[in-house]
């Protein structure tokens, strides 16, 4: 079976096209032929990068980092630019003493406190971290006995040195 022809109009009207090849402007011709005929397009050997996943102790490096900048309070450093250190003077001798805690001021600090803190709390979380590697069925005895020992002494001077600044930051806190 042959196909069917188009169906053709019958309007009286004249069918106007508006391609550019029936254009009668011979400029117009002159530049669509002149630059592209004689001009080539350059062949590009690009390569595209390949982005490869970073590694998972890349990735942890990142957010323990992250988590001391947050946690020893670097975007209150920035905003409220408070001293690196304070000091004091002594009552009795007159001397200055330096301070490394604000004391009596919750909402307060000192970029040296700060970063102590932060130190603490990370060094809390690597513990836990090395408490965890200890439970590796596939390692031999005595790492994971190294491994627990420092995960355990870790979490406990973490503690206790993070209560220890807790009250010489409030001094009568938990008595």
């Amino acid at each position: 079976m042959a196909p069917k022809p188009e169906s053709q109009t019958t309007s009286s009207s004249p069918v106007h096209t508006t391609s550019d090849d029936s254009s009668i402007d011979p400029i117009l011709h002159i530049l669509k032929i002149f630059p592209y005929g004689l001009l080539r397009l350059p062949r590009f050997r690009l390569k595209l990068p390949t982005l490869r996943l970073p590694s998972s102790m890349a990735v942890f490096s990142l957010l323990l980092l992250t988590y001391f900048a947050v946690v020893s309070g670097i975007v209150y450093d920035v905003i409220v630019e408070p001293p690196g250190i304070g000091s004091t003077q002594d009552r009795h001798t007159g001397a200055v003493r330096p301070v490394v805690f604000l004391p009596g001021r919750v909402n307060g600090q000192y970029i040296i406190e700060g970063l102590s803190s932060g130190f603490m709390f990370v060094l809390g979380g690597v513990g836990i971290v090395l408490l965890d590697l200890a439970l590796d069925r596939n390692r031999a005895r005595s790492v994971k006995v190294s491994f627990a020992s420092a995960g355990v002494a870790s979490v406990v001077i973490s503690y206790v040195m993070s209560m220890l600044f807790l009250r010489i930051k409030i001094p009568a806190y938990l008595q």
